[in-house]
């Protein structure tokens, strides 16, 4: 059986509200391959040295370095956009990181909005790590929708070198996610895998517990030669003691791991069978 090329990383996001610290020690004991950085207001997560210790005390690499985009981390690593994002592919050269997952601006942010494409090439022409920028999704009060990103929180729509797919946005969007799987091609280069009912919040549930099609895609990824990382990004704040968060990310890299292989494996049985067929 192949092995799929992609490695399964843990989102240090996925241990809120424990710390960043804490993130590594779980990814390492639960056997996850790496961890995807969320930078963020914890201390720990904007200081390259700090994280630098902690990767080699667990030996779990940092795979992919999340710059700081979120309403809470506006002051955060500056409050000029351009220079964090900057800094994020600064910190992901120095941890051996290979991709910055970065967010769409927000709609008022509007002079980086207008440069956003154009600064975002210009970023990833100055480097060898991936700016995989990511899908969003119209935000929603009762029967109102706001179009809170620009150029559009369908990344889809504009011209970028790579993408993220998150598969908890896509459920908030109510859009289709295997079609927007397709339309990202070969230029999709990371993915946050969570699962999502399509409320109006951003669930972020353990994969197989909502109505995406969090198995289609890992299969198709697998299938595909996908080579970038799949990053377990789940909502674990209900979790009711450290046992409990430890089993839904155990969870989660179980799923992932078995759908990955499991393309694998029934690719290799069908080429196995077809050979078996007489021939005329």
């Amino acid at each position: 059986m192949r092995i799929p090329d992609a490695k399964v990383a843990l989102s240090t996001a996925s241990v809120y509200p424990e710390s960043t610290a804490t993130a590594f020690e779980i990814a390492a004991r639960l056997g996850y391959d790496g961890v995807e950085v969320m930078v963020w207001t914890d201390p720990v997560s904007q200081d390259i040295e700090a994280l630098r210790r902690l990767s080699d005390y667990h030996q779990i690499p940092v795979l992919a370095v999340h710059a700081p985009c979120l309403l809470i981390t506006q002051r955060v690593w500056s409050t000029d956009p351009w220079t964090k994002l900057q800094r994020a592919r600064a910190a992901a050269e120095k941890l051996g990181a290979d991709a910055v997952v970065v967010h769409p601006p927000f709609r008022w942010q509007r002079q980086y909005a207008r440069d956003f494409v154009s600064g975002i090439w210009r970023m990833a022409d100055e480097t060898d790590v991936r700016f995989a920028v990511e899908n969003m999704y119209p935000w929603r009060y009762r029967d109102r929708e706001m179009l809170a990103y620009a150029p559009d929180w369908d990344v889809t729509k504009d011209d970028y070198r790579h993408f993220t797919v998150d598969l908890s946005h896509t459920a908030t969007a109510r859009t289709d996610a295997l079609q927007m799987v397709d339309r990202m091609g070969d230029r999709l280069g990371h993915v946050h895998l969570a699962d999502g009912n399509g409320s109006n919040k951003d669930e972020h549930l353990v994969p197989g517990r909502g109505t995406q099609p969090c198995a289609e895609v890992l299969e198709r990824l697998a299938l595909s030669g996908f080579d970038g990382h799949v990053v377990i990004e789940v909502n674990t704040r209900r979790a009711m003691s450290s046992a409990e968060r430890e089993a839904d990310l155990a969870e989660a890299l179980a799923f992932t791991r078995l759908h990955l292989a499991a393309s694998s494996a029934s690719s290799v049985s069908s080429i196995s069978s077809a050979s078996k067929v007489p021939r005329p």
